[in-house]
């Protein structure tokens, strides 16, 4: 299976940093960021792979871009995570940027978890979701609850992409 050059993943490793950096302080992350990655890392697909590494490249993206746009059409994701997905998706084959967006998502449930247990609300939040179960109905974070407050979901995106290149590297 080809790889990522390490080069390669070097430079979407600090624009993840830079996004993770714009999310924790502005709840953001900027176009410009997400339009010159996609442009780096379509490049060094097609410097990597020729036309054969862009279309790579480019369905890497997809994949990242449209798992991502789902779970943002059903109001669980904002859509500069979104974008950000797809980014990193161009710098990766297609079974990377499958594994990079399961691994975020994953990675986004234990920062969740992480959080509530942290705030001391597991209980309260565990407590709505099961009434949410029993009820078929959707209920709302209460004000204050962790569960309803933003998260910088750039930070899942750096640790999936991290851990899922791990993965790739040492199997």
């Amino acid at each position: 299976m080809p790889s990522t050059p390490i080069a390669s993943l070097l430079i979407l490793y600090g624009l993840i940093g830079i996004a993770v950096v714009s999310d924790l302080r502005h709840h953001r992350i900027p176009n410009l960021l997400i339009l010159t990655g996609l442009a780096l890392g379509l490049v060094g697909q097609l410097f990597s792979g020729g036309p054969g590494g862009l279309g790579q490249g480019l369905l890497g993206g997809l994949i990242g871009f449209g798992l991502f746009l789902l779970l943002y059409a059903v109001g669980g994701m904002a859509a500069g995570d979104v974008k950000l997905m797809g980014m990193v998706g161009v710098f990766l084959t297609p079974a990377q940027a499958l594994g990079a967006t399961a691994a975020s998502l994953m990675a986004g449930g234990l920062c969740g978890l992480a959080l509530v247990v942290w705030r001391g609300q597991l209980r309260q939040t565990l407590g709505r979701y099961g009434l949410m179960l029993r009820t078929q109905t959707y209920l709302a974070a209460v004000p204050g609850e962790v569960a309803g407050q933003p998260f910088p979901y750039a930070i899942a995106i750096l640790l999936g992409t991290l851990a899922s290149s791990l993965w790739f590297h040492f199997n």
